[in-house]
């Protein structure tokens, strides 16, 4: 057997029923508009690129709440007080980019795997639900400084 898989020009065989001329296509494609092309094929396009934009829509909208919800929360942690002296470098550099990170990835991960066995609208409402409940247990770990030292108190 030689490397090349491809049939020699003189190998190659016609469609059965073929007409001098003829490629085998009647113009019916069998989806009964008489052969106006394939609709099923552009319907499945359409489809899956629809499905892909609503999964970049929740990685934007997860990523914007996710920065709602932390970076007020880590507010004091990054402006660090009173000449900064409780700046937390590791709420700035670790805690709030991983919070990000997961609300950038989760919600267009949980989109992908719940669209494979489930209608779209129930999909969104499991993204939904997966996303309300990440962010409950990030409330319920997380609790960056929020306040000033209990030694600074008012001045003499």
């Amino acid at each position: 057997m030689s490397e090349n898989a491809l049939p020699e020009p003189d190998d190659v065989t016609e469609a059965p029923g073929a007409v001098d001329g003829d490629n085998g296509n009647d113009g019916n494609d069998g989806d009964g508009d008489g052969g106006c092309g394939d609709d099923g094929d552009r319907e499945d396009a359409a489809d899956d690129r629809a499905e892909s934009a609503v999964g970049c829509l929740l990685a934007v909208a997860g990523v914007a709440l996710a920065g709602i919800y932390a970076l007020p929360r880590a507010a004091f942690s990054i402006e660090g007080g009173f000449e900064a002296h409780a700046r937390d470098w590791s709420v700035i550099l670790v805690e709030v980019p991983l919070i990000l990170l997961a609300g950038l990835l989760v919600p267009p991960m949980t989109w992908a795997a719940a669209t494979r066995w489930l209608r779209p609208w129930v999909a969104f409402l499991v993204c939904v639900a997966v996303a309300a409940l990440g962010l409950w247990g990030v409330s319920a770990v997380w609790h960056p400084r929020q306040a000033p030292d209990p030694g600074y108190g008012p001045g003499i």
